[in-house]
């Protein structure tokens, strides 16, 4: 069993995010990670699926996720952040609220909701 904590694994996590880092990053979710919207749809399973997915997003040259706060409990680590990305329409900014469950080191499901672009 792998002893990294659940604190840890989302922090290398977002840490990867933010430099753009695929291989870090893909080394905190497990290979048959889950991602879903909030209460919502399976967005991406295992790391075939996911892998692509940043992959897209990491071509974003504002690309940079701003942790706002974080709770933890047990094995789940809940983040807001306020994301700046690079949407057909211009530089923005949106609001996520991600849900991670940490399982033996490594994110074995995450949960997104988003809240309103913003541009500027």
């Amino acid at each position: 069993m792998n002893t990294t904590s659940p604190l840890a694994v989302v922090q290398a996590q977002l840490d990867a995010y933010n430099a753009k880092n695929l291989d870090a990053l893909m080394a905190t979710y497990a290979p048959d990670a889950q991602q879903f919207a909030l209460h919502g749809a399976l967005l991406a399973q295992g790391l075939e699926a996911i892998r692509p997915r940043y992959q897209e997003r990491f071509a974003e040259p504002d690309l940079h996720a701003r942790l706002i706060s974080r709770s933890v409990i047990g094995n789940f680590v809940t983040d807001v952040e306020v994301v700046t990305r690079n949407f057909p329409e211009g530089r923005g900014t949106v609001e996520m609220l991600c849900v991670y469950e940490v399982v033996d080191g490594r994110i074995a499901r995450a949960s997104f909701a988003t809240g309103e672009k913003r541009m500027g």
